[in-house]
Formats: structure tokens, sequence, C-alpha cells
């Protein structure tokens, strides 16, 4: 009685604001596992949300460390929140968590949601996150993904000026439904990069995806550092960059620029070790060839359009100079 009385307390009922009624409905679903330590102050972040989803799925993906006893005592207050419960699994890898997510959406079949956000469990956020977001999907019919910057325990946050904001970071995706739905959701690509598949096959079939750097989310794990370190989680990272195409030049400047981020050299050198090892090894590619090409002119549009402008710059700053 004690603990749930705890519970109550830290998720005492918030006010919905006025003139929020036409926002688009939306879900949650949280693959877990393992996450005892980091949940709590997700569930928490949720909880106190001007807009709440109509159902939030949280899914332990065979979790042994008291994640579901934890969850378990804030589903017994809030009868928004489900748990649904995995069966253990020998192996820790990202095709894993589709399945999780998949298993979350199922019992999100009967809702009648407009978007679906899928959320990692060890993130926080401002009480007006989700309004925030929704508000970028109702007023732009386009928007098929969208979502906000992080900051890890680097306290680093993309540097939107080598990063398009069109990629969507997957710590929360919030797709409208009919974007998730036309797109086939994640593909359980054991090797990662599911969220920046899930963006790219969205863009190719005609929507948009934004990162709105008006908020963040604080991310409390290092991207990549669940089952290693933050240099393992670089080589690991280069590895995925191979698999959904990324092209060659793009990879050795995406080294480059990590070389100057701690630990200086050796960080930039892990990704591209990543990338020239899977492609040694012919990797397992999951996407499309199709995707592959897409990816590539993507990024070289964006590698000109660099180039353009800080050509530009340099142009202004030589006329100023004069």
């Amino acid at each position: 009685m004690q603990a749930r009385a705890m519970v109550e307390e830290r998720t005492e009922s918030q006010v919905i604001p006025d003139g929020i009624a036409a926002l688009p409905t939306y879900a949650l679903v949280t693959p877990a596992r393992n996450e005892a330590r980091l949940i709590e102050a997700t569930i928490r972040a949720v909880a106190a949300q001007s807009v709440r989803p109509l159902r939030w799925i949280i899914v332990s993906d065979g979790s042994t460390d008291g994640t579901d006893e934890l969850v378990s005592l804030y589903t017994a207050v809030h009868d928004w929140i489900e748990l649904v419960q995995m069966p253990p699994r020998a192996e820790r890898h990202f095709g894993g968590k589709v399945l999780a997510i998949r298993a979350g959406l199922e019992r999100l079949k009967d809702v009648p949601y407009d978007v679906i956000a899928c959320l990692d469990a060890d993130i926080t956020f401002e009480s007006d996150y989700f309004e925030f977001l929704l508000e970028k999907v109702a007023h732009n019919p386009e928007l098929g993904i969208v979502g906000t910057p992080y900051k890890d325990t680097t306290s680093e946050i993309y540097d939107y000026r080598f990063v398009s904001t069109e990629h969507v970071s997957g710590a929360c995706q919030v797709f409208r439904r009919t974007c998730y739905e036309e797109i086939g959701g994640y593909v359980a690509a054991k090797g990662g990069a599911i969220d920046t598949i899930a963006a790219l096959t969205a863009r190719m079939k005609g929507w948009k995806t934004r990162t709105f750097t008006d908020k963040i989310c604080l991310h409390h794990r290092l991207i990549g550092t669940a089952q290693g370190g933050a240099i393992e989680a670089r080589f690991t990272l280069g590895k995925r960059d191979y698999a959904i195409g990324n092209h060659p030049l793009w990879e050795m400047l995406r080294g480059m620029y990590q070389m100057t981020k701690k630990p200086r050299v050796v960080r930039g050198l892990a990704l591209i070790a990543g990338y020239v090892w899977a492609a040694i090894q012919r990797a397992e590619r999951p996407v499309s060839a199709e995707l592959r090409a897409f990816r590539r002119k993507e990024q070289m549009e964006h590698l000109a359009n660099l180039i353009m402008r800080k050509a530009a710059r340099a142009s202004r700053d030589r006329s100023l100079q004069v």
C-alpha cells in the first residue's frame, strides 16, 4: 500500500489546457529490457504530460531485473498504462526490439489513435513535449514522422550543420498512423538503424520527416552503449552505416568529424573501421537497393548544399574585409 501511495503522489493528475481538443490523439509503445534503473523517470515524465496518450503499452522484453514489478506499480494506478510481458531470449538485438514494438501495437489495434510514438525506456522530457509534437503533426499534413534532438550523458546534441533535420532520432519517433502503416512499420534489422530505415522509407514514399530543435529530450544512457562501451558503439555505428547504404565519401567525412569529439581521433577511427569491416565482410544489408540509392542521393545533395553554404559564407566574409 505504501508503494502504491508513492506512485499516486508522483503521478497526480494534470490539468489539460484549453484549446488542445483538436490535436491528434496518440498512443505510445515502449520496448523495455532490464530498464528498472531508468524507466521510472520515463513513466513520471509521460504521466506529467499536458496531453496524455490514449494508451501506453510498455513491453517488457524478457526483463529479469525488476522492471516488470516497477511498471506494475503504475499500471495499478493508471488504466491507460498496460504492461505486456514477453518471454526471455538469449540474444539482445534490434530485431528483438522491433518484435516487442509489434507486440505492443497488437494491443492497440482497436484503439482509435491518430499518432503512434515509439518511445525508449530511458528518456525524459518537459511536460508539454508531446503537445508540442502533436501540434506540428496537426499543422502539416505532409509530416509523417516528427521528433526532437536528444542530449545524452555526454551532454552532446547533434550538430545540425552536418545532420539534416530530416533525421529523426529513435529515442522518440512520433509517426502519423497512416505513415507508419504505409511504410510497414519498423524493419526487424538485428544490427540496428531501425529508426533511420523508417525515416528513409517514409521520405522515399513522399512523406516529410522532421526534427524540431525547439525542444530536446534527455537520454539517460549514452546512445549505443547498452551492450558495450563508447568506442564499441562507434564501431557498431559504422557497421550500421554500411548496412543502410551510406556513401563512402559521406562516411569518411563523418568519421573525420567524429575525430574532433572525445575521445579524439579514436572515436572517428572506430566509426570508419566499422564501416570498412562491414564492407570487407559483405555484411548483410536489411534494406533494398532502391532505398540505399535514395540514401546516397540524399547524402550527396546535403553535402553539396553544405559546401555551397560554406562557399557563400566565405565570399561574404571576404567582401566585408574589402
